[in-house]
């Protein structure tokens, strides 16, 4: 009997840069100002430093965890609300919940601990160190370990497989390219498909459309799952 797979994919958003601290804003402007030729090249750098403020755990949270259940092809994507009252309900086979973030953490490491596999896209690098710290921010202990080695055989807690370690050969390869390249190259529809990328994420959080970036979660959720299945048939030395 296989061991059961659980394919997880989050989204994330900064904070608003002006509500932190005059010390934090110092912290994460420090190096641009040593490094900015002028006022033009500052406020471009401090224009894409704002932008990514939701690649940290530091500086940032997650409005979405999306998981998908690779032997039933189930699965749920939670997902944040603010100031909506969004009925749950199902979409080929996912079920769309709102909850806050502290919520859908707590749900999430419930259902990890009935998984022995994980699989993602960059998941090791990033949606596992900021689905565990943000978890620690909020008290809730993670039930895996899903940025241990990125060796499979060096893996203790669980097998985390990490597409982008693997169809790099763990970096091997001099462009890694995202979800949407490798998506493409298999002839696998990308999650991007509909006109939504993770670069819209924060903008469409701030519109209110919530629904948009959880749909945008379960396309990147189909797509993963598709590709492992590419990688697993050809390419798992």
């Amino acid at each position: 009997m296989s061991t059961p797979k659980l394919i997880f994919d989050i989204e994330t958003i900064g904070a608003d840069f002006d509500s932190l601290d005059k010390t934090t804003q110092d912290v994460l402007t420090r190096w641009i100002k040593k490094e900015s030729e002028d006022g033009a090249d500052y406020e471009e750098s401090l224009k894409n430093l704002k932008e990514g403020l939701g690649f940290s755990p530091l500086t940032g949270e997650i409005i979405v965890i999306g998981t998908l259940d690779y032997e039933k092809n189930q699965g749920g994507i939670y997902f944040q609300a603010p100031g909506k009252e969004i009925e749950d309900f199902t979409e080929d086979g996912i079920k769309f919940k709102q909850m806050t973030e502290k919520e859908m953490l707590s749900r999430f490491w419930q259902i990890a601990n009935q998984y022995g596999e994980f699989v993602s896209f960059n998941g090791r690098g990033f949606d596992g160190p900021f689905l565990m710290i943000r978890s620690a921010v909020h008290g809730i202990a993670p039930t895996k370990n899903l940025s241990e080695s990125r060796y499979l055989y060096q893996q203790r807690t669980c097998v985390h497989i990490d597409l982008i370690d693997q169809l790099t050969f763990y970096g091997n390869m001099r462009k890694k390219g995202g979800l949407h390249l490798w998506s493409n190259l298999f002839g696998i529809e990308s999650p991007k498909a509909e006109g939504v990328s993770g670069d819209d994420v924060s903008q469409l959080f701030k519109s209110g459309k919530f629904l948009e970036i959880a749909k945008y979660n379960a396309r990147d959720l189909k797509a993963t799952k598709e590709l492992y299945e590419k990688w697993k048939t050809y390419l798992n030395f």
